[in-house]
């Protein structure tokens, strides 16, 4: 008879495995179904508790996971919340623990309130991790259900980073295209590199330090008598740097087009910027207008570096104007600049770039170098002396470039 109560006992025991093996199975086809659905990540977090607290008889949770070299808390319910440094403080001394482990013998007072610690690893990188408390369950079963929680738990911990790496990947993809964008932005925005006619010949070199950069040149002929151009240097880089210098250049063509007076023009575009970035973007830039019948210059530097006019005596720097735009919503000064233009002059525009050069040792790159060098290179064509200057900066000065350098040049028949 006691043979028979004994081997009932085992079946019940065997029937109770079985079934929760199959509630186990159907438990993670549920999760795996739910993944599958690319379901939000606080709906699998509420799954997990249900089926720890009611199934498996969890009363305390704490679920941490890693992120950015810490933890943050995802899941926990019952007790008062310790709070993650105070967690993760107790569990950095169950660090080389890599499976599932009973709490008891420790004296620290957070894990001496949990039953068990559930460690999450991905080869020998820790991702996460679960405090297990007030779970009674001993024996074959206990066994059973700690190795199943680390099972759902890794599963869940699983798509949680793909989750991430796709949110990441996302990411990538739209600065990526965003890059691409503003690069098309800009290359629209470029105009034709080599300008020649009867009055002048001009020649550009744009020179981006990364895929999109924030400078901005133009050449525009007015009339027959007139000619214009700027250089200009936006703030910022990217797809908001690019969309900002595309309406730069459509309110400068516009205005110019209409306005004959240069402060009139600089006000309005400063006006324009101010509007539309609201004082979080500045652009410097120089403006110039060449009148060929009275061989006058006029133009407006607004906190760019001087151009160099070199006549073939002289260096003369092009410093009148203003302080850069989109700071002030009046300009606080405005000096317009006026030059007579001997004939064959050479007027060479940069962007700071230029001179933001990382030297080696005992070279020296500045403004006064750069004012030699116009003055013996100043007879060359406008191509001719851009090309002359990079080749010159990468085999002479031998620095590295660490900004956007356009170079603009000019000779005025």
């Amino acid at each position: 008879m006691q043979n028979n109560i004994q081997e009932g006992s085992g079946e019940d025991e065997l029937v109770k495995l079985l079934l929760k093996r199959q509630w186990e199975l159907n438990s993670l086809l549920e999760v795996t179904q739910a993944i599958n659905k690319n379901t939000a990540a606080p709906v699998l977090l509420q799954m997990l508790e249900v089926i720890l607290k009611n199934y498996l008889q969890v009363g305390k949770l704490r679920f941490l996971i890693e992120k950015q070299g810490g933890y943050v808390c995802v899941s926990k319910y019952g007790g008062d919340f310790e709070g993650v440094p105070a967690l993760h403080k107790a569990c950095s001394l169950l660090k080389k623990i890599k499976s599932p482990t009973a709490l008891t013998g420790y004296t620290d007072a957070i894990l001496n309130s949990y039953n068990y610690f559930i460690p999450i690893y991905h080869k020998n990188r820790p991702l996460a991790y679960a405090l297990i408390g007030d779970f009674a369950i001993s024996g074959e079963i206990m066994s059973n259900d700690l190795n199943f929680m680390q099972t759902l738990i890794n599963v869940i911990v699983v798509a949680l980073e793909n989750k991430k790496l796709f949110r990441e990947r996302l990411q990538a993809e739209r600065f990526q295209r965003e890059m691409e964008l503003a690069v098309e932005v800009q290359n629209m925005l470029i105009p034709v590199k080599i300008h020649k006619d009867k009055a002048v010949e001009a020649s550009a070199k744009y020179l981006p330090h990364q895929d999109i950069g924030g400078d901005y040149f133009d050449f525009l002929r007015l009339n027959e008598d007139e000619f214009l151009w700027c250089i200009a240097d936006v703030s910022g880089k990217g797809i908001s740097a690019a969309l900002l210098m595309a309406n730069f250049q459509a309110s400068l063509r516009a205005w110019v087009t209409v306005e004959s007076d240069l402060s009139a023009v600089v006000k309005m575009l400063n006006t324009i910027v101010i509007r539309n970035t609201k004082g979080e973007r500045f652009i410097t830039l120089f403006l110039a207008k060449y009148n060929e019948k009275t061989r006058k210059l006029n133009y407006i530097n607004a906190g760019h570096n001087p151009p160099l006019l070199f006549n073939g005596q002289a260096v003369i720097q092009l410093k009148a104007g203003t302080t850069m735009i989109g700071v002030f919503d009046d300009l606080p000064f405005l000096t317009p600049g006026e030059v007579s233009i001997e004939p064959g002059s050479l007027v060479f525009n940069y962007t700071d770039g230029l001179m933001d050069y990382e030297l080696e040792q005992d070279i020296r790159w500045n403004e006064a170098k750069l004012v030699n060098y116009v003055i013996e290179n100043g007879h060359l064509s406008p191509n001719k002396f851009n090309q002359t200057l990079m080749d010159h900066l990468g085999r002479i000065i031998k620095g590295k470039r660490i900004d956007d350098i356009t170079l603009l040049t000019l000779r005025i028949v």
